[in-house]
């Protein structure tokens, strides 16, 4: 559990599990209230790296932390999010609250 909840400085990485289900989700939404309330915490990010399967509690967890963080005048991010994880950002409106910090995988550009 360690593993998936990181906090550098003042922002809290959560590597979010291969799926998030209504099971997974109260369990993250627990861990990620504690380390919000017991510590300074100003930036969220969302890790969703191995991430396949989400589901609408996966969304409220999200939209949780997000108005959370809101009130303290504090940030959420997500960071590698997948193509049918983009879907589900858009179709919730995740998209418009969250902000999805795109990676330049070589360094430079290729283009």
């Amino acid at each position: 559990m360690n593993e998936e909840f990181q906090v550098v400085k003042s922002c809290l990485m959560i590597r979010m599990p291969r799926e998030v289900d209504h099971h997974q989700a109260r369990r993250i939404r627990e861990t990620a209230d504690r380390y919000i309330e017991r510590r300074e915490i100003s930036h969220v990010i969302f890790d969703f790296g191995i991430t396949e399967f989400m589901d609408s509690s996966g969304i409220g967890v999200i939209m949780g932390r997000y108005k959370k963080m809101e009130i303290l005048g504090g940030k959420v991010l997500a960071i590698h999010v997948n193509g049918g994880l983009r879907r589900i950002f858009k179709i919730s409106g995740l998209h418009k609250v969250i902000e999805v910090v795109e990676e330049d995988n070589h360094g430079g550009n290729d283009q």
